[in-house]
């Protein structure tokens, strides 16, 4: 995830430096809590929440139990892990269900935080669970909202109820006896947004919170206003008391200080994360994934899920036969680009993997979505031979694949020595960890 890119290089800076030694003194672990303390400061971080953090990570790290250890540098990384995964809330936190439907959810938050799309993201995901949802109009101010929300919901085929720029309150009302006449369990709210929070906002979004008692109130926020985030956030919870949180904007390269911050501010769960620009790029907040990738740990299980969606079990089967045999060619190399694309962003999904920091792959400079293009032309460029086996590929024929497929030798070098750390990767990961029936990864 790029929103902790910069935290978790500055972490694992910090982390490696007390691996590296048998033992730890007191004064080393508080020389790490700084650095850690500073780590979290500059990514935005609220300071009263730092502040908490680095106290409770510090008194149970100085423990006789630790400080004796013979790996303390591990022991910290888990005490972190932990203390990280209770910043966040500790379980993910799901959405309520009303057991006589429909279940209402009132959506709220500033104009451009990215509310209405937001919307769309939440109706599909729950559509895809087997839910009907029903989405409502409610922000009647900015121009060609309504219109807006009818592309949302056309784009992920679900209904959209409106009634123009009559009173938001009377039209989420009528939207609860449609629901109830067409069959709909969800209903969910888009209710208007402003560039500032203000009592006629407020004011507003009370009055439609009296004519529908939502089930949920979810405050969506931009994760990349770091600090500005957490305010938004205390504002409305002040006054709506919100069930939860979306964050939007995951996938930015902002530093991250609102994921970490807000669930310990307002007490109120993150529910969800959007990560991305399609529709189907919302993923359930899960606080334990998210300190993994923090620390670098990966995120096998998130992983996993996203590869369920791309791979089906006989391509599945397919590449673990391929593996085993030692039989990956750079024809796989190829398929494996196009259900990587399918799973989401790149550069993303190779911080899932454990242990591919090790590799270049796993820096997004280097597997970005051109050079993903790049790769794609130059395999094509190979005769059938090459691509079997590589290990013929010497220097005359690197220069006509360059050649061929309009990139530069070196960027074919790059290929090649990406495929076989690919290969040795996805073989080691397979055979250690999801060699077992029922894996879902697709290597």
């Amino acid at each position: 995830m790029a929103l902790f890119s910069s935290l978790s290089d500055k972490l694992g800076h910090v982390f490696s430096k007390m691996k590296s030694r048998g033992k730890l003194s007191e004064l080393e672990i508080k020389q790490a809590m700084r650095e850690i303390r500073v780590a979290l400061l500059e990514a935005d971080v609220n300071f009263s929440v730092v502040k908490d953090f680095v106290s409770r990570v510090s008194e149970k790290a100085v423990g006789e139990e630790i400080l004796k250890s013979l790996t303390p540098g591990q022991q910290v990384v888990k005490v972190v892990h932990e203390e990280l995964i209770e910043l966040m809330g500790g379980e993910t936190a799901k959405l309520a269900v009303e057991s006589k439907p429909p279940t209402v959810i009132m959506m709220v938050g500033l104009q451009g935080a990215g509310k209405t799309t937001m919307c769309g993201k939440l109706a599909l995901h729950l559509k895809n669970q087997g839910k009907k949802p029903l989405l409502v109009a409610c922000d009647i101010y900015r121009p060609a909202a309504i219109n807006q929300l009818k592309v949302v919901g056309k784009n992920v085929g679900v209904e959209v109820f409106e009634q123009g720029t009559t009173k938001v309150f009377k039209t989420a009302s009528e939207s609860i006896k449609h629901a109830l006449k067409n069959g709909f369990d969800t209903v969910i709210i888009d209710t208007a947004g402003r560039l500032h929070i203000n009592s006629e906002l407020m004011g507003e979004l009370v009055d439609v919170k009296k004519a529908v008692n939502p089930t949920e109130i979810l405050l969506v926020v931009d994760a990349m206003t770091g600090q500005d985030a957490v305010n938004v956030a205390t504002s409305f919870n002040e006054k709506l008391d919100v069930s939860g949180v979306i964050l939007t904007k995951m996938d930015g390269d902002t530093r991250g200080g609102a994921a970490l911050s807000i669930r310990a501010v307002t007490k109120k769960p993150i529910k969800f994360s959007g990560i991305g620009e399609k529709m189907g790029d919302l993923e359930a907040f899960h606080p334990d994934r998210i300190a993994s990738r923090i620390l670098g740990m990966g995120d096998v299980l998130t992983l996993i899920e996203k590869a369920e969606t791309a791979v089906s079990e006989k391509e599945l089967a397919e590449m673990e036969e391929k593996l085993r045999k030692n039989r990956f060619t750079l024809d796989d190399f190829l398929v494996q680009f196009e259900q990587l694309k399918k799973m989401g962003n790149i550069s993303e999904l190779m911080g899932m993997i454990p242990g591919a920091a090790k590799f270049k792959l796993g820096n997004a400079k280097e597997i970005d979505e051109y050079r993903i293009i790049q790769y794609q032309a130059i395999i094509r460029a190979m005769t059938k031979e090459e691509r079997e086996n590589p290990n013929i590929i010497k220097a005359s024929r690197r220069k006509r694949i360059s050649t061929g497929s309009g990139t530069t030798i070196q960027t074919v070098n790059q290929l090649l020595n990406q495929f076989d750390q690919v290969k040795t990767m996805m073989k080691g990961l397979n055979t250690a960890s999801f060699g077992k029936k029922g894996s879902k990864l697709p290597f």
